[in-house]
């Protein structure tokens, strides 16, 4: 017999009931696809009646129905195939249960004398808050923990990061730790990377990564288990994954949540996971094992030779505090900053000088660290090093990763924080004093394989007076931008967002407002298509309309040089007792028909010396014209910040107007860069009365 007639038994596919009894041996993502699939074919398959009104196999004349039996043999071909991907779903879920991965662990991290608690309270519990401070293990051990009590099987493992930077590193270090390449087993999705397999069963990933897939599957069925690490930075995506779990826990009894928090806010975290009248169990875990020194050793005012008043030297200071710390011991220091241009100028200054205990053949190594950097450079701060290292980072050392050996800190207290300004309605990235919280965690960087030393660029009645925590994101943010943002995730209301801190009902009304002006909602407040082009850039909404109508108006490089200026503090001083002098300074940028271009003046006029001169002149150059140094170098940074975010865009109009140049005569452009800025800054509009 040449082959069985379609439909016998020996070929039959299975029937949708037994498909359906197949599918508890699926990864957890496929089982909802394939159950939807099943229900559709249930609905394809009532039998069709034939001429003499029955649903018999004939047509009426004793002939077989050639349309039921083509209907019959297409849902048997559909139930094969579906048979067939729920024995692949089915296998490969198998391979993930039975790969053997090494789950040893580090006596040395505090996290694991509480390891046996924590996976207790992770079985009892949907949510765990787990409070301990940087360096404890908590990054990396808790996804092990989850491997241990066998989640990441049938779903995936989903460990959020707030920065790039720091889910590669996670990831690394625990593919690392439980014997698998990176990409297998343990795998990271960042932006434009994507470093994940089938068999991947932990995944680390920005925590923006998390919430735009949100959107395709807002049940996240295919995860078991969310950790939702440095909670306590409150950015805007963390304060949205929050809420979205919130809810989502509601219909999913079996995900599991862990929050890490590295402050002692705990608390705030528990009671919003309250389940059925019980907040969620907080377990503390302790960090360093060494006492930290802290001292204080504030920044001092300069004068120039002239007698001009001078920005305290930064580089000066830095510079002192490590010759005072290497005088005392010959180990890591970790000095935080708050820009990449003060990291390269701090490294500039330092491999400049002579530092005690340096020799021929053994000076000190001067690393940066910042998200930017490649991820080769990134890599070099954890490789060892015969001698004495000074990494020079950004606040992404300050909970999000954990440098190792050092033995001391250098804080001058400041961090670029974004912030509304309702008097310049605009969003800006300002330089400002940390909080106390942030403080104490960057203190704590120290003190883990001795005694260490933190020494505060600043006073300590400043430390006392700074706030105990960084307020949420979501507070410092135009809730234009949070709206937008809302609306575009399809989170519903914001008024009726589950967010920890609700943000206030007039600030909510003020935000609609604002989007309905720039054109990015409609009437009953859905997005249209320019409201879905400027919630692709995660500016200020102002900015991202301003910066779509400069590319309509063919005037995206003059515009975003302004829109950057708009980001920052006026960098124009005037000090009261130099007053007329300031202004006959500044009068040489001035244009006589917009004060908008007078900041374009002083942007060419920066650039134009900035060919030339070296940073010491430049810095001359600004006290001579009284502008701030620092300011001047934060608008070239957010410019610079601005092309990044279009260059990277998945619009091809904003990759484009990333790399435009310049006009060379833009007399006949100004009307065009005027129209691009108040189509932006329609409510900052006003007509000037004869009075």
């Amino acid at each position: 017999m040449s082959g069985s007639q379609p439909g016998s038994p020996a070929t039959a596919p299975p029937t949708l009931a037994e498909l359906e009894r197949q599918l508890d041996g699926c990864l957890r993502v496929d089982r909802f696809r394939f159950r939807r699939q099943i229900r559709q074919l249930q609905g394809e398959r009532p039998a069709r009646k034939n001429k003499s009104g029955s649903t018999g196999g004939t047509d009426g004349e004793g002939k077989p129905d050639n349309g039921q039996t083509a209907a019959r043999q297409q849902s048997e071909r559909q139930r094969a195939r579906l048979a067939e991907q729920i024995a692949s779903s089915r296998k490969l879920c198998e391979q993930r249960r039975n790969r053997k991965l090494k789950l040893q662990w580090d006596e040395e991290l505090p996290i694991t004398s509480r390891r046996e608690e924590i996976a207790a309270a992770i079985q009892a519990n949907p949510v765990v808050v787990i409070c301990g401070e940087t360096g404890s293990g908590k990054s990396t051990q808790l996804p092990k923990i989850c491997l241990e009590l066998g989640r990441g099987v049938e779903g995936t493992i989903g460990h959020t990061q707030p920065r790039r930077i720091a889910a590669r590193s996670v990831a690394a270090r625990v593919a690392e730790e439980v014997g698998s390449a990176v990409g297998d087993a343990v795998g990271f999705r960042v932006r434009f990377a994507d470093a994940t397999s089938p068999l991947t069963r932990v995944k680390v990933m920005t925590d923006g990564i998390l919430l735009a897939e949100t959107q395709g599957d807002r049940f996240l069925e295919q995860y078991d288990t969310l950790i939702i690490d440095e909670a306590h930075e409150r950015s805007l995506n963390i304060d949205f994954l929050l809420g979205i779990l919130r809810r989502l826990l509601e219909k999913r009894s079996d995900l599991k949540v862990i929050i890490t928090s590295a402050t002692l806010d705990a608390e705030k975290f528990s009671r919003h996971f309250t389940i059925e009248g019980r907040p969620a169990p907080v377990i503390e875990v302790s960090g360093r094992t060494w006492p930290v020194e802290v001292r204080y050793r504030p920044l001092e005012d300069r004068e120039t030779p002239g007698g001009t008043p001078a920005e305290p030297d930064l580089q000066e200071s830095i510079f002192s505090a490590v010759c005072e710390l290497a005088g005392e011991n010959n180990g890591d220091m970790l000095v935080f900053l708050p820009t990449e241009r003060d990291i390269r100028e701090t490294a500039t200054s330092l491999r400049g000088r002579r530092i005690p205990g340096d020799y021929a053949g053994r000076e000190t190594e001067i690393l940066p660290l910042y998200g930017r950097l490649s991820v080769r450079e990134q890599s070099r701060v954890f490789q060892p090093h015969p001698h004495r290292r000074i990494v020079l980072a950004t606040n992404v050392a300050e909970s999000s990763l954990t440098v190792p050996g050092i033995f001391s800190v250098i804080d001058p207290g400041t961090a670029r924080i974004s912030r509304w300004s309702s008097r310049s309605g605009v969003q800006r990235l300002p330089i400002e004093p940390v909080s106390q919280a942030s403080a104490n965690q960057r203190a704590g960087r120290c003190g883990r394989i001795g005694p260490g030393v933190c020494i505060r660029l600043y006073s300590q009645q400043d430390f006392n007076s700074r706030e105990a925590f960084t307020s949420p994101e979501h507070q410092r943010t135009n809730l234009a931008s949070v709206i937008l943002r809302t609306i575009h995730l399809k989170l519903g209301h914001i008024d009726d967002f589950p967010f920890l801190d609700p943000p206030r009902t007039s600030t909510v009304r003020e935000g609609y407002k604002t989007l309905e002006e720039l054109g990015a909602i409609d009437a009953e407040g859905n997005l249209t298509e320019i409201g879905r082009r400027m919630a692709r850039m995660p500016v200020d909404p102002r900015i991202s309309r301003i910066i779509l109508a400069s590319i309509e108006e063919h005037a995206a490089p003059e515009v975003m040089a302004i829109a950057a200026a708009l980001e920052i503090q006026d960098p124009r001083e005037r000090p009261i007792e130099k007053q007329q002098a300031a202004d006959e300074a500044h009068a040489q940028f001035k244009h006589r028909d917009s004060d908008f271009l007078t900041l374009l003046n002083l942007w060419d006029a920066w650039h134009e010396r900035s060919l030339k001169l070296s940073n010491s002149q430049l810095r001359k150059w600004c006290q001579q014209n009284f502008l701030s140094w620092l300011r001047m170098r934060e608008w070239v940074d957010v410019h610079r910040q601005l092309k990044d975010l279009l260059s990277e865009s998945d619009d091809e109009s904003l990759r484009r107007a990333a790399h435009l140049h310049p006009f060379n005569d833009r007399k006949n452009d100004l009307p065009s860069i005027h129209r691009s800025l108040m189509t932006g800054l329609l409510a900052n509009i006003a007509f000037q009365t004869p009075e």
